[in-house]
């Protein structure tokens, strides 16, 4: 399965009577699962139904929601209402007769309130359920674009991050055969350090001196951490063949990779082996930056 990142940009639109209206919905890093909505008035009634939608398809990132909602004004249509008009003219008369006969502009009384009413502004309950409906249905078409947006940018992701670790393992392989690590060089090594002791003084026994050097030896020995990488990376290569989340275990996953490339580097006795060693901290601090991005 590839896997998702917590970046990515879905929309949806639609149409329901008089109302037009497009989702826009934006994902970045994030802990858990933030939802947060920017809903115009008198549409609150779908933001419960938008959250549990979400849920389905994100488990991990802050999530922001905006809505566009318009209302087209052109469909509704005007009437006169009759009985109005009718009391409206009667007062024009009676203020006519009072005027001295001053007749009152058409105008006038049409703009007279309720005289002219504007039919289809106050939607009934079916059309606004109606409304409710398209607006979850295209909330849900911007959900699934936004996860297959997420999934795409994963597949970009997953082979970035397959790459470092084919590159992590590179550089252990060239630690496992580094020269330094032989017996020859390591018994060198010893016999060196061995006699510029024994130059700088006398006092030790030659039991207790043995002890030390073996001492020394073993915790130079980096064999355990070597182990430890060969294993983090085939763990690795499992959380991006596993289904579901990974993004937490790949985030713990890049700590076990950086503690060991740190032990490495403080046991290391060669040049040559610390420069491996930070090379492969270089790469593990990359894989830490791309796995954030890991749902």
């Amino acid at each position: 399965m590839t896997i998702s990142s917590m970046t990515g940009f879905g929309r949806g639109e639609g149409r329901s009577g008089p109302w037009t209206f497009q989702w826009e919905m934006r994902s970045v890093n994030g802990k858990s699962l933030d939802i947060r909505l920017r809903l115009p008035a008198g549409t609150e009634a779908v933001e419960q139904a938008i959250r549990a939608t979400a849920a389905k398809h994100l488990k991990r990132s802050n999530v922001q929601v905006s809505l566009q909602l318009e209302k087209d004004e052109a469909v509704s249509s005007i009437r006169v209402n009759p009985d109005v008009l009718a009391a409206a003219i009667d007062a024009v008369r009676t203020v006519e007769k009072a005027n001295g006969g001053v007749p009152a502009s058409t105008d006038a009384i049409l703009a007279m309130r309720g005289v002219i009413e504007h039919a289809g502004e106050d939607p009934d309950e079916e059309a606004l359920q109606a409304r409710d409906k398209a607006l979850v249905d295209a909330a849900d078409e911007a959900i699934r674009a936004l996860a297959a947006d997420r999934l795409a940018e994963g597949e970009r992701l997953s082979a970035i991050v397959s790459a470092q670790l084919d590159r992590i393992e590179e550089l252990t392989a060239q630690a496992i055969a580094n020269p330094s690590r032989s017996p020859d060089a390591i018994q060198e090594r010893l016999t060196a350090a061995v006699e510029r002791i024994v130059g700088a003084t006398s006092s030790l026994e030659p039991e207790r001196l043995h002890q030390e050097a073996m001492l020394a030896a073993a915790k130079a020995d980096i064999q355990e951490e070597l182990d430890r990488l060969v294993a983090h990376v085939a763990a690795g290569r499992e959380l991006l063949d596993a289904d579901g989340p990974v993004g937490r275990k790949f985030d713990f996953l890049a700590q076990e990779f950086n503690r060991e490339a740190n032990t490495l580097c403080s046991k290391s006795t060669d040049t040559s082996l610390t420069h491996i060693g930070l090379e492969l901290k270089t790469v593990i601090d990359q894989l830490r930056e791309q796995v954030q991005n890991i749902e």
